[in-house]
């Protein structure tokens, strides 16, 4: 137990300060570098609470696309963020205001929180009795059966969007050299090699 409470102080700290380093960076790109970091930590929270699956999920998904992605478009974008935060102090009062309605609600929503009434039997058994099959089995056995039309359509919603994304993001130029397959395939010797017959001693 006590290595387990070490770990999760460690994991906390570090993401509670990487959360912070994500808005407080001044650099985007460290920002997302921070935003990694985070990502790793809170994987490794939901290890320790036995959720491997989601975890993983998170490393893979959001560290390996989603945070990857968002770096490589920061590098690429050359944006003058000096020019950008240039009047941002003006925004600074609503910004406390909008801030402090959002306290004030969260405030009301956790001095009204209350636990269920069978919440002291529940305590003893807090895992579902699955027949000894591991989380991510488990969530398998539910995703690809229950909710497997569910599963279908969010895999075709994500494929539009790529194919969206790509064709809003194609350009045709005018001018530019591409390879035509057919056009080469057609092609004959007569069309691109000439033969000279050369008499002894009239070659250059």
């Amino acid at each position: 137990m006590i290595v387990q409470a070490l770990a999760f102080y460690l994991f906390a700290g570090i993401l509670t300060g990487s959360a912070l380093m994500v808005v407080m960076a001044r650099n985007p790109v460290h920002s997302v570098l921070f935003l990694i970091l985070a990502f790793f930590n809170a994987a490794g929270l939901f290890v320790l609470l036995g959720a491997e699956f989601v975890g993983m999920i998170l490393v893979i998904v959001y560290v390996g696309a989603v945070a990857v992605l968002f770096l490589f478009v920061v590098m690429m974008l050359d944006i003058d963020f000096a020019h950008l935060r240039k009047g941002a102090m003006q925004y600074v009062p609503l910004g406390l205001v909008i801030g402090g309605i959002l306290l004030s609600e969260l405030t009301l929503v956790y001095g009204a929180w209350s636990f269920a009434p069978d919440v002291s039997a529940n305590l003893g058994t807090p895992e579902i009795a699955l027949g000894g099959v591991s989380n991510s089995k488990g969530l398998g056995l539910v995703l690809y059966t229950d909710y497997f039309l569910a599963f279908q359509l969010a895999g075709l919603v994500l494929f539009v969007a790529m194919i969206g994304a790509i064709v809003l993001t194609h350009r045709v130029r005018p001018g530019v050299r591409k390879q035509s397959v057919a056009a080469q395939q057609a092609r004959r010797p007569s069309d691109v090699l000439e033969i000279h017959r050369v008499s002894p001693g009239s070659g250059a």
